[in-house]
C-alpha cells in the first residue's frame, strides 16, 4: 500500500474512531490529525476538509467496490449497500446527520442519481423521469437514515439488520405498487 494510501486510510480510522465518541460538529481537523499521529498539513494535502475525509471513506469503502452493470436488478445494489451501511452502523449513523454543505447525505444523492437512473431508466415515463428520481433518491435518503438510527426497531431496543430491513422494504413498495 503506498504511503498515500497509508495516510488517508490512518486519517479514516480516526475519524470513524472519533465520530463514535461524539458529534461531528464537535471533532476538528487538529483531533482527527492528533489521534493518528499525522500533521495537519498532510491532512490537507489529502483532503479539502473534514466532510471530503467523511465523504471519501464512502467512495473508498462502496462506491468503487461497486460496479451497476454487474447487479441484475435493483434489489442486489440496495443489499449491498444496506449490508455495507450495517456493517459500519455507528459511523454512518452519524454520517447521516452532518448537515450543511459538502455533508454526507448531499455526496449521497449525488452517488445515487446514477444509480436511479441506471435503474430506473426503462420503468419511468421519460417527461416526469426528474421527478420520480429524485422522490426515490429522497425516500432511500431518509429510509436509510431512520433504519440506521433506530427508527425502524420491531421492539423497543430490537433494531432491524440489514435482511430484516430490505424485506420490509421489498414488502412496502410491493404493496404500494398495488395502490390504484
Amino acid at each position: 500500500m503506498s504511503d498515500s494510501n497509508l495516510t488517508k486510510n490512518a486519517l479514516a480510522a480516526s475519524m470513524k474512531k472519533l465520530m463514535e465518541e461524539r458529534a461531528f460538529e464537535k471533532i476538528s481537523v487538529s483531533d482527527i490529525c492528533n489521534d493518528c499521529g499525522i500533521n495537519r498539513k498532510s491532512f490537507y494535502y489529502h483532503f479539502r476538509d473534514k466532510y471530503d475525509l467523511v465523504n471519501w471513506i464512502f467512495y473508498v469503502g462502496f462506491v468503487t467496490e461497486t460496479n451497476l452493470h454487474d447487479y441484475e436488478s435493483p434489489w442486489d445494489w440496495l443489499s449491498d449497500i444496506c449490508h455495507y451501511f450495517y456493517s459500519e452502523k455507528k459511523f454512518y449513523r452519524a454520517a447521516l446527520k452532518i448537515e450543511g454543505q459538502n455533508s454526507f447525505r448531499d455526496y449521497l444523492v449525488e452517488m445515487l442519481q446514477p444509480v436511479m437512473n441506471f435503474f430506473l431508466q426503462d420503468v419511468l415515463p421519460e417527461e416526469e423521469e426528474t421527478f420520480y428520481t429524485k422522490f426515490v433518491e429522497d425516500a432511500l435518503l431518509t429510509s436509510f437514515t431512520r433504519w440506521l438510527s433506530g427508527g425502524y426497531a420491531v421492539t423497543r431496543g430490537q433494531e432491524l439488520d440489514a435482511d430484516e430491513y430490505l424485506e420490509h422494504l421489498r414488502q412496502t413498495v410491493e404493496r404500494l405498487s398495488v395502490i390504484r
